[in-house]
């Protein structure tokens, strides 16, 4: 198992490399100039002196392959360099970022699997029930109801039921605190966007658990389990359930890693700072050191998690050897 780990820590540098160089040459292709935007922003005239002073102090006037060493180099030793736009450090601006969008994505993936695994189950032990037809009604409902408008829904939620219970309507603060200064204030800061996010997240995921628990209730050794006479929630937990979950846990890992910067519709909804605004902003002020470390962030998130998931496949289904 050790020598399996350090084999794909091993291949995810070529894949790390590879979107490196990707996004690199994709920023260079977008139409527009970081200098003429910042000397720009007030609507004046910019000189040609003044952009090529911009572009030797950003670096931009160095050959396209020293900067893409540059990048690599700094990506390595950790190091992600200063933000071309607000001229502050890179890892400065994702520090103060993170935490939130780090913080929705933890609790949305636990509302997610707390509400789909137990659903799903159910609605693949009960097929064509009426019980299993609710379920399915509650997972499509989950997949076709945008984002932007449970969000909302959910905010206008409250403030009638605050209102009703309270005599005045109660918003969650806008400004962000960390979970170790004020637990409850963070709390009502991040709640309804994780219970929002995590309601979408667990209908696609009760869809996954119902089909994969569905086949694996057809197979043989289920029915040969129940010709011994074992108990049926000895043969639901420990034979079906175990197998089932491979599909799950690999959806679950792809989500998990997505919802760290693909949050932008729920962040501007609910007003927060995350990384998914951030990503917005890197590239509206075409921002190319800030935008690939955000890139590179989340390749790397994708990369963990895929190593993971595929550690969590041993765990759950024996048969299964790494070399």
């Amino acid at each position: 198992m050790y020598r399996y780990i350090l084999n794909r820590l091993l291949l995810s540098i070529p894949t790390l490399i590879g979107a490196a160089a990707l996004v690199f040459i994709l920023m260079r292709m977008i139409p527009g100039d970081i200098c003429v935007v910042r000397l720009g922003g007030s609507g004046g005239m910019v000189s040609a002196s003044a952009v090529a002073n911009c572009h030797a102090q950003l670096g931009l006037d160095r050959s396209l392959f020293l900067q893409f060493i540059d990048f690599v180099v700094g990506f390595a030793r950790g190091d992600f360099g200063t933000s071309m736009w607000s001229g502050k450090p890179v890892s400065q601006e994702i520090a103060s970022r993170i935490a939130v969008s780090l913080e929705i994505a933890i609790l949305a993936t636990l509302v997610a699997v707390a509400i789909a695994i137990p659903l799903g189950t159910i609605s693949a032990l009960n097929q064509n029930s009426w019980l299993d037809h609710i379920v399915r009604t509650v997972a499509i409902a989950g997949i076709a109801t945008p984002s932007f408008w449970l969000g909302i829904m959910s905010i206008l939620i409250v403030l009638d039921v605050s209102h009703a219970l309270f005599g005045a309507p109660w918003m969650p603060p806008i400004d962000y605190v960390s979970l170790w200064d004020d637990p409850l204030r963070n709390l009502s800061i991040v709640i309804l966007p994780a219970i929002t996010i995590g309601y979408r997240y667990s209908a696609v995921t009760m869809r996954m658990t119902r089909s994969a628990m569905l086949e694996v209730l057809r197979e043989d050794y289920i029915r040969t389990a129940r010709a011994k006479g074992l108990l049926e929630h000895l043969i639901v937990n420990r034979h079906a359930l175990k197998n089932a979950m491979l599909p799950v846990v690999t959806l679950i890992g792809i989500e998990f890693a997505f919802l760290i910067g693909g949050l932008v519709v729920t962040e501007q909804v609910f007003n927060l700072n995350g990384i998914g605004r951030l990503f917005v902003l890197a590239v509206q002020n075409q921002d190319y050191t800030l935008t690939q470390a955000l890139v590179m962030l989340t390749v790397a998130i994708f990369v963990v998690t895929n190593l993971v998931v595929d550690i969590l496949y041993a765990w759950l289904d024996p048969r299964i050897r790494f070399g």
